[in-house]
């Protein structure tokens, strides 16, 4: 990796039908094999489910869950005199993005059965409600980073 400058940020441009960039990442970040058209038609399909289980519009319950399953803070081992510390740390906000997708997608992929439109759609809604494997991981990052609360004079 270079030393001399920071990599730009890519600019991501907004899907299709919701004219957002959230969706547009989301679909990237589940895309397997460079798949994007699969990827596109499951996402769109949840959301379709999503808009006639909940009665609400979809994006709106998209972007809920995903600002549910968003973690604050979280721990990054520091070595420190031959001791390894779990330190906890703020996460900046397009990490916890990435973390809150990368999660659901995780959890939508872990469960059992159906096809994975019919996981996602759970998944989402689970989020939405604050239940669900995504939000439990997000609940246990903050918990172990407040059991590691004395260490935060070891940060970075």
């Amino acid at each position: 990796m270079s030393r001399d400058r920071k990599a730009p940020k890519r600019t991501v441009s907004s899907d299709a039908i919701y004219n957002s960039t959230v969706v547009e990442k989301f679909i990237c970040r589940m895309m397997v094999d460079g798949k994007k058209s699969i990827s596109t038609r499951i996402l769109y399909t949840a959301m379709n489910n999503i808009a006639e289980k909940s009665g609400e519009n979809a994006l709106d319950v998209f972007n809920k869950a995903v600002d549910n399953v968003k973690p604050l803070v979280e721990v990054k081992s520091r070595r420190v005199g031959g001791a390894t510390y779990q330190v906890p740390v703020e996460i900046r906000e397009e990490r916890r993005e990435a973390l809150a997708m990368r999660w659901i997608i995780a959890a939508a992929r872990a469960r059992n059965g159906k096809c994975m439109s019919d996981k996602l759609t759970d998944e989402l809604l689970d989020a939405y409600n604050s239940t669900g494997a995504a939000f439990k991981k997000k609940e246990d990052t903050h918990r172990m980073a407040d059991a590691n609360k004395a260490f935060s004079h070891f940060r970075f």
